[in-house]
């Protein structure tokens, strides 16, 4: 079956790579390079890496403009797969292959439509979560879906329940696909009442506090991803806070406690530890190791 692919970061890879293996995947559309890190060097998608490792076309773009249609229909692609591309598609693109338009959206569709389906079920306490196969639509993540399928959340964070999925995603798009070929494809209609939409995470909503809950900072460390980091201040020094849990000593609301190469911070309602932390300006390192600098008995944490 002829593909056309679409897709930007590393949830879209294995997707791609399954695509590539079993189908003929004619053309790759992803975003273009960006500057990142500190050299301010151009940097490849993961999309557009492993679309070149695998021999196959690129093609990058921001937006779907009258010359990339043309491409896309000058491939006459049988169906077009769509996994995190970060670009509204126009209705001419939906309307292009014979098969249609497929996502692999990561959430459990109707919950979570949107930008941020993983961290917000991370953020929000959700017990699992999942992928649907939807059909692209003219309104965000409104299609119907043919497959559904979940991982449990526990105590994972967004990054390892977004590799889970991204793999999960992958297997279901690939089952998914013959049942388009021969029309047997079963498609379910959203349910309009339980729709919930997962805006962009924001660098405040991740900002760790002492006025919540221990287990509400918790959540807001595992949701956590570099674009939007968890952070607070300790003694007046900034730092990322990169793995926690719900502590059981007792820590005064804006505490801290350092003992035995541990990290307590009080909250509102219990306490959290730190495990993983990055100063700023230094290293990842085990947050003993940041504590064993901190000194005087009345340290205290707060927003940073």
């Amino acid at each position: 079956m002829r593909i056309i692919f679409m897709g930007t970061p590393d949830f879209a890879v294995p997707s791609l790579r399954l695509l590539a293996e079993n189908h003929e995947v004619v053309l790759v559309l992803t975003r273009p390079d960006a500057v990142r890190g500190r050299g301010r060097k151009l940097d490849p998608s993961p999309v557009k890496r492993a679309a070149l490792e695998l021999g196959l076309p690129v093609l990058e773009t921001k937006r779907i403009d009258p010359d990339v249609l043309a491409r896309i229909k000058g491939e006459e692609p049988d169906l077009i797969a769509v996994a995190a591309f970060g670009c509204i598609l126009p209705d001419t693109v939906l309307e292009v292959a014979p098969l249609g338009c497929v996502n692999v959206h990561a959430s459990l569709l109707p919950r979570w439509r949107g930008a941020a389906p993983i961290q917000r079920a991370v953020l929000e306490g959700d017990e699992r979560a999942g992928v649907s196969i939807m059909q692209v639509v003219h309104e965000l993540d409104a299609g119907d879906y043919c497959a559904q399928a979940s991982v449990a959340v526990g105590d994972k964070d967004s990054a390892t329940v977004m590799s889970e999925l991204a793999e999960l995603g992958a297997r279901e798009l690939l089952a998914a696909i013959p049942t388009f070929a021969d029309g047997s494809v079963v498609w379910t209609k959203q349910d309009e009442t339980q729709v919930t939409y997962a805006a962009k995470i924001e660098k405040a909503e991740m900002l760790l506090d002492p006025a919540q809950d221990a287990l509400s900072n918790v959540r807001r460390v595992r949701a956590s991803m570099d674009a939007a980091p968890s952070r607070l201040i300790v003694a007046g020094k900034g730092v990322r806070a990169l793995a926690a849990h719900v502590a059981t000593q007792d820590v005064a609301q804006g505490g801290v406690l350092v003992r035995k190469g541990h990290l307590t911070l009080g909250c509102k309602e219990g306490a959290l530890e730190l495990d993983r932390v990055k100063p700023d300006g230094k290293r990842e390192m085990d947050a003993s190791a940041w504590a064993s600098g901190l000194r005087g008995d009345d340290l205290v944490w707060e927003m940073a």
